[in-house]
Order: C-alpha cells, then structure tokens, then sequence
C-alpha cells in the first residue's frame, strides 16, 4: 500500500486550529484533527458549487463572483469555463499556507488557474469582504468550514446567522446568487435564508459523480 506522507502543517489564524496536508500517490487531503475537511478525489460537490449558480448568471458578461475558500480549488476551476473575458472572480482564503500548497506540492490540481487574469486571490476573512461591499457582487459561492454547521472556526459562524446572511444579502446586486455548501441538509438553515428575504432553492449533490455521500448546496437568490 502507498505511505501516506505528511508534507506540510499550518495553523488557523486566531486559535482555529492545525490544519495537515497529506498526498498519498496522486491524492492529497487537509486534515483538521480526526476530520478530512478535503480530499482531491472528491470534487463533485465543491464543483456544482461553481456551476449551479453560474449557469444561472450565463447572462451576465462582466460578472463579479467572490469565492469563500480556495480549498484544492475545484469551484475555481469549475467556474472560470462558464464565465465571460471580463467577468472579476475574487477568491478569499483565510489561511495563507492553502495558497502556498496550491502553487506548490498541489499546483498540478490547479491546473493554472490561479494564473488566470480574471482570478484575485485575497488572503483575508470572506466576511470582510462581504461586509465591504455593497450591491457589488453577482454570486458569493461559500464554501467555509462544514457549512452552517462548522467544525473549523468559530469566528465563521457569524457567517450563517441571520445578521450575516443579510450582510450577505446587502452585498449582491439584485437578482444575485448565495450559494452555500454543506456536508449535510439543515433545515433550520433554509428557513434562515427564506427568513432574511432571499428565494430559496435546495440542492442536493454526490461528493464525486453519482457517488460519494450526499452534500447540499442552497441558491440564494436576492429578489
């Protein structure tokens, strides 16, 4: 059987703890504790995060999509084909190690994408770059933590409480998309969305083709 081989450790900034990469063969994860919070053969989901909403913005030709979590970059990746030339994608990443192990031991996952020149890579708090902006954004893709129920960091939270969706809300030009990720279905959490005023729509997607366990993604579109 192939080692699995620790290749680099990073810390969450303010106490959020340890995250570890690992490769296996051809296969790397991220680690946080006991939990794989990713692993590059599981992309389906993290990819449908990037293409539900953006099929819905086919439209719009100068798009601006801010992404929460670059991850091993598979809503990047999925995103930039269905986008136009002078579309503006925003990538916030929290942590500065993930960017360096995706131009390093990852950069063949990334396939160039963070060299595309429509493609900023922010190494700061997706929230604070929400809260920053008003009436600016045509999607926020969000994938943070394990979605509404995290597991990572508290200080993410704030990003699914009502007062956060309606910052969320204030920072999308009308008729834009929130699309959220979660390892599981929660009710409470659509109810919120519905709640603040957004037009709620569940979807349900494999972690890896028509396989894999079973995520969600919530579009939620600002009226």
């Amino acid at each position: 059987m192939t080692p699995r081989v620790l290749l680099d450790t990073a810390e969450i900034p303010n106490g959020g703890g340890e995250l570890r990469l690992f490769q296996r063969g051809q296969e790397f994860s991220i680690m946080l504790g006991s939990n794989e919070l990713m692993n590059s053969r599981l992309s389906g989901s993290e990819e449908a995060l990037a293409t539900l909403p953006c099929d819905r913005l086919s439209g719009r030709t100068a798009a601006r999509i801010l992404i929460g979590g670059l991850g091993m970059g598979f809503t990047l990746r999925a995103a930039l084909p269905l986008l136009g030339t002078k579309t503006e994608i925003t990538v916030a990443e929290l942590v500065p190690a993930v960017v360096q192990w995706a131009r390093g031991p990852m950069a063949e996952i990334f396939d160039g994408s963070l060299n595309d020149p429509r493609v900023t890579i922010e190494t700061a708090d997706v929230f604070d770059l929400i809260s920053r902006n008003e009436n600016h954004y045509d999607a926020i893709l969000l994938d943070v933590d394990n979605g509404p129920d995290g597991i990572t960091h508290a200080s993410n939270d704030r990003l699914y409480t009502a007062a956060g969706l309606k910052i969320a809300k204030r920072a999308l030009r009308s008729g834009g998309i929130l699309a959220v990720w979660s390892s599981a279905p929660d009710t409470k959490f659509t109810r919120r969305l519905s709640d603040v005023g957004f037009a709620v729509e569940e979807a349900p997607v494999r972690a890896r083709g028509k396989r894999g366990a079973h995520h969600m993604i919530w579009l939620a579109t600002r009226r």
